[in-house]
């Protein structure tokens, strides 16, 4: 996966919440993940920091959604039905600031 450490549940429910009006940039079909799937992913985490990607007809949601995510070093933010949300902080100009806790709360 990516180097910053993994997103708290809160983060994650947060960022669901960001990418419920987005449409899935990226659609993988019949041939599953292939190479090309994930460099179109990688651009537009690159481009959007914040996606969705459609997946048609998969064999295991769940699986092609981690190997998605490690991929492209982003983080899994959920599997909603055949939709995968992966989240990517943009090092140079980040736009999406993730909520924290206060340590002890």
């Amino acid at each position: 996966m990516t180097d910053a450490p993994a997103l708290a549940g809160f983060q994650r429910r947060y960022l669901r919440g960001l990418a419920n009006p987005l449409r899935p940039i990226v659609h993988v079909g019949a041939a599953g993940v292939t190479e090309s799937v994930i460099a179109a992913t990688d651009q537009a985490l690159a481009d959007h920091e914040l996606v969705k990607v459609r997946l048609h007809e998969p064999e295991d949601k769940h699986a092609m959604a981690e190997m998605l995510a490690e991929r492209t070093g982003a983080h899994l933010a959920g599997v909603i039905g055949h939709t995968v949300i992966l989240y990517r902080r943009s090092p140079e100009s980040p736009r999406i600031r993730l909520p924290e806790r206060a340590k002890g709360a």
